[in-house]
């Protein structure tokens, strides 16, 4: 017991724990409109979000009819990144096509 107080100078050591955390995610959603053709928005599930055709018409779909369709779940960064891009892409091919992003 001498010796460590010797080390430390008297003084008590804690080991300090470093917590990470999670970030926090992000959905991205595809929204709904009257002028985005159906083909534009299963070309922008496949490039953008890398989506197999089955599972980007299925996403389709759902735009098409419920309003929105869920294109997946980001960290804020990524998702900011991905609604940027369908925004760009949607405005240089001439659609109206929104993308959104709201807390998980």
């Amino acid at each position: 017991m001498a010796g460590t107080e010797g080390q430390t100078g008297g003084e008590v050591l804690e080991r300090t724990r470093q917590e990470t955390k999670k970030p926090e995610l992000y959905k991205v959603l595809l929204l709904n409109d009257d002028y985005t053709t159906m083909d534009f928005v299963v070309e922008i599930l496949e490039s953008v979000f890398h989506k197999q055709p089955a599972e980007a018409f299925r996403i389709m779909m759902a735009v098409h009819t419920q309003g929105k369709g869920l294109c997946g779940v980001y960290p804020h960064e990524v998702a900011e990144t991905k609604v940027t891009t369908v925004i760009e892409l949607a405005r240089n091919n001439g659609f109206p096509l929104l993308a959104a992003m709201e807390p998980e």
